[in-house]
Parts: C-alpha cells; sequence; structure tokens
C-alpha cells in the first residue's frame, strides 16, 4: 500500500496451510472495508508444510499483505518480529485460528483516545463468551490464577488478541525474552509494571481446531514457564537494586 498504516495486523503462523488463506482473506476484506490505510503481515516461523510458500503467495496477490519467515518455531519471537517490522502506530496481535474485527475496532478507539497502551481480550471478562470445550476454559481459569499469584499480573488473560501502542511498548518488546506464549505474558508483565495503562475487553471465542498441544504438556509447560519468568523478573530486581535477589 503506498499509505502509511495506521494500523499493522501481525499474524504468527506455524504449520497453517489448512487456516492461514481463508483467514487472510477474510482479514484483509475486513480492513479494506474500514477505509483506513493497513498492513497485514503474516509470520511464519517454522512450518515443515507449505505455509511459507503460501504466505508467499499472498503476499503477491493481496494488497496490504506482507510476509516474513523465521527458521526456528517459536510463537514468541514471531509476534517480536512482527512488531519489530510493523510501520503502524498502532499493533494489533491476532491468530490464524482466533481473530475478532469487532474487536479490532472497540481496540483501535481504545487506543487513540488515549486511555490505553495495551487492550487485551479477556476470555475470563465479565461479559465474555468462551464457547471452547470446558477442558479449556479450566486451563485458562488456572494459568490466570498462577499467573496472578507467581507474578501479580491484573489482569485476567494475558493470551490471544491484544492491541498494542507502539509508543508506549515499543522498548519493552525489546526486552522480552521470554520464547513461546510466555512472550505474550512477559510484555503484559512489562507493561503493567512501567505503568503502561491496560484495559481488558471481553472476548468472544470458539474453538476452531482442537488444540494441537496435548492439554497437559500445555499445562506443564505453563507452569515451568511462569516460574522462569518469575525469577527473571526477581533477578532483575535485584540487580536495580544492588542486592541479590532470591530465585
Amino acid at each position: 500500500m503506498t499509505d502509511t498504516p495506521l494500523v499493522s495486523v501481525v499474524l504468527p503462523a506455524h504449520n497453517e496451510a489448512d487456516l492461514l488463506e481463508q483467514s487472510v482473506a477474510e482479514l484483509v476484506k475486513g480492513l479494506s472495508d474500514r477505509g483506513e490505510p493497513f498492513e497485514l503481515i503474516i509470520v511464519e516461523n517454522g512450518s515443515s508444510d507449505t505455509t511459507a510458500a503460501l504466505a508467499r503467495r499472498l503476499e503477491a496477490d493481496l494488497c496490504g499483505v506482507r510476509a516474513l519467515s523465521l527458521p526456528v518455531a517459536d510463537y514468541g519471537r514471531a509476534v517480536a518480529r512482527g512488531f519489530e517490522e510493523a510501520a503502524a502506530p498502532a499493533i494489533v496481535l491476532f491468530d490464524v485460528d482466533y481473530f475478532d474485527l469487532g474487536f479490532l475496532d472497540e481496540a483501535l478507539r481504545t487506543l487513540r483516545d488515549g486511555t490505553a497502551g495495551i487492550v487485551l481480550a479477556s476470555k475470563r471478562a465479565p461479559g465474555a463468551d468462551d464457547r471452547r470445550p470446558a477442558r479449556r476454559r479450566l486451563l485458562t481459569a488456572g494459568f490466570t490464577a498462577a499467573m496472578r499469584l507467581l507474578l501479580g499480573i491484573p489482569v485476567s488473560d494475558a493470551h490471544g488478541m491484544k492491541a498494542i501502542s507502539k509508543e508506549h511498548c515499543a522498548p519493552l518488546v525489546g526486552r522480552c525474552s521470554m520464547g513461546g506464549s510466555l512472550f505474550d505474558v512477559e510484555l503484559v508483565l512489562r507493561a503493567s509494571r512501567a505503568g503502561v495503562p491496560i484495559i481488558e475487553l471481553p472476548a468472544q471465542v470458539s474453538e476452531r481446531r482442537p488444540p494441537r498441544t496435548p492439554l497437559t504438556r500445555r499445562s506443564l509447560e505453563s507452569a515451568v514457564g511462569l516460574l522462569k519468568l518469575r525469577k527473571l523478573i526477581r533477578r532483575e530486581l535485584g540487580t536495580r537494586s544492588g542486592r541479590p535477589s532470591p530465585g
């Protein structure tokens, strides 16, 4: 697009050949219908299927689409790379199987009126409509409880859709070191500690496909990741104060 984008949508994609084209087409149409300059950045990472080739074709065929590739599968690194490449002042993070243009509209209004530096789509906020299976809802509830207990983050859901002010959060993204889905948590934690205003909007979510990681494994990985992040932040606090911080 010739105009500088007002919104950059970042779309991490790992082995998404089945859903990518449909999702990108729907997003491009919706963004185009809104009548303001945009870019949609597909960040393919470590795919073993045809996702990388498909992303390049979509870049060639659709106005406003950019395609990047990373050699290793890592959601967090993909998000960070998309953020670094984004040209717009407002950056919206969607997943190939989880996006909502209604959330985008409301989140952008909230960013642009200065109310927030990050807008989260929460699956646990009042008014949310979470239609996923009970086991996944339970996992989200348990993760939120652990996140609040171990890290003191004052939000109900750090994962999933979010809109981010580049002005507020660019320095914080560069400091994030956690990979995978813990990148989201670290960014929200750092933003909260830096005084960036964070607002949660109720999310509407349904399962477009079964989870690709077994829930037991995901729970274990999440617990280990939260403990690592807690240790990292406490170490940083100890370094700044000049005192060793307990691990």
